[in-house]
């Protein structure tokens, strides 16, 4: 009776590789979903459901990545200012000259606000309902508070390094980016300028910024 043939040895599966490239794209369709439609719609006129659609994702999964739709809100405000304004941008530059410094910095903050996008959010933000909700607080935490503690930083080391003196570092550090807003940053949220500052009036507005914070703080040698 010829014997039966030895049992094939069972398949060796390989593991499972972990989905993380397809979750970030999801997360990435998601964020820009949201930032489209919120600055389209505004906070109240946009839900969790038309944002899934737009992102072609599932409701169940903005809510896995996000939670809520607060949550998503704050999480695109900070998205966009670390894009647009990211530490590394903030950081100190040993060596170089500190006005240098500070109109690089100063140019790009004035590129972030006055972008469309951001002045139809702070509009956004600034209405009643809005008010009366977490989010200028999220809002708050995750943009300005931020970019402020980054650049406070900065400012330490020049005051270690004897070029400014500045009693309170904290409150010269929201003083150098409410110079930077200024009037032209106003009118833009106001609607009420007769047009955004070209390439020379941006340039001469940030430079005049620079300068009065310096008048005030640098070093009498």
């Amino acid at each position: 009776m010829p014997k039966p043939p030895p049992p094939r040895p069972a398949p060796v599966r390989k593991p499972a590789t972990p989905g993380r490239p397809k979750d970030l794209a999801k997360r990435e369709a998601i964020f820009e979903a949201a930032k489209r439609l919120f600055i389209e719609h505004g906070y109240e006129g946009v839900s969790m459901d038309q944002i899934a659609a737009e992102a072609g994702v599932s409701k169940l999964t903005v809510y896995s990545h996000f939670g809520d739709k607060e949550s998503l809100f704050a999480a695109a405000v900070k998205s966009y200012c670390e894009t647009q304004l990211p530490d590394a941008l903030l950081a100190d530059v040993p060596g170089m000259p500190l006005r240098e410094r500070l109109l690089q910095i100063g140019r790009a903050f004035y590129a972030m606000i006055s972008a469309p996008e951001a002045i139809a959010g702070h509009r956004m933000l600034c209405t009643p309902r809005m008010a009366e909700t977490p989010l200028p607080r999220l809002f708050w935490e995750a943009g300005p508070r931020r970019v402020q503690a980054a650049f406070a930083a900065l400012l330490e080391r020049r005051v270690a390094a004897r070029e400014l003196e500045i009693p309170d570092i904290p409150r010269a550090a929201a003083q150098f980016f409410t110079l930077l807003k200024g009037e032209p940053h106003a009118q833009l949220v106001f609607g009420c300028g007769e047009a955004p500052l070209d390439a020379k009036a941006v340039e001469a507005h940030v430079a005049a910024s620079v300068d009065l914070f310096l008048r005030a703080y640098a070093r009498r040698r």
